[in-house]
């Protein structure tokens, strides 16, 4: 796959189900104490310095409200216009913005942090590179990173959601992996999780989760 077909099919299967994934996420966060305890270490972290957040692949922006929420100073992007139209409707005070984490319009070393909540996933491999140098090149020094994605050995390609027809591609990753790429781009690795599969809606999770903390060096 091109990266032409890989950013317009991720885009347009999320177009596809964004009301749908927003009913399924909906109260997910509240039932989630060790999520929510991460991004409560983060956003505490991330004011200690001050600054804006970014949070790339923000989906219905719910990950941003909440951080937000933590006092932050965040927008969310989105590649999917049909995602950042449920962001907007669901949180109007908010700012989110249709773009890529392959293509930042963001200046040089002025964010005090960045989140990829369940976004690296939809990456090939040959891309993480390219974009953990994107998330080197925004942060300020000093500024911090923070990752979530599923753990596994092989991707995962999906054409079915709610009943509607998708193309997507999640690529389960090792921590140590992504942590290795991570130190690649100049960023350092300062804290690394993982927790086993839980249910949600009485259904198992497939995989591990895994959170990687990582911090562009003063």
């Amino acid at each position: 796959m091109t990266a032409a077909d890989f950013l317009t099919t991720t885009r347009a299967s999320y177009d596809t189900m964004a009301t749908d994934y927003t009913e399924f996420v909906a109260g997910h966060l509240a039932a989630q104490p060790l999520e929510r305890a991460l991004l409560a270490a983060f956003a505490e972290t991330v004011r200690t310095g001050g600054g804006p957040v970014l949070e790339v692949g923000c989906g219905n922006g719910r990950i941003t409200r909440h951080l937000s929420d933590l006092g932050l100073d965040v927008r969310g992007l989105d590649l999917s216009p049909g995602m950042i139209a449920e962001a907007r409707r669901l949180h109007p005070d908010l700012r989110f913005t249709v773009g890529s984490m392959l293509d930042l319009d963001q200046p040089d070393g002025t964010l005090a942090g960045l989140v990829a909540w369940y976004s690296v996933i939809h990456l090939p491999d040959d891309r993480l590179p390219e974009a953990f140098a994107g998330f080197h090149r925004v942060l300020a020094p000093g500024g911090h990173v923070l990752l979530a994605f599923q753990v596994g050995d092989e991707p995962v390609h999906r054409t079915d959601a709610w009943g509607r027809q998708v193309d997507l591609v999640f690529h389960r990753r090792r921590p140590e992996r992504v942590a290795a790429l991570l130190e690649a781009a100049g960023l350092e690795v300062r804290a690394r999780l993982c927790r086993e599969p839980e249910q949600w809606q009485g259904s198992p999770e497939p995989t591990a989760q895994a959170y990687l903390l990582a911090r562009r060096p003063r």
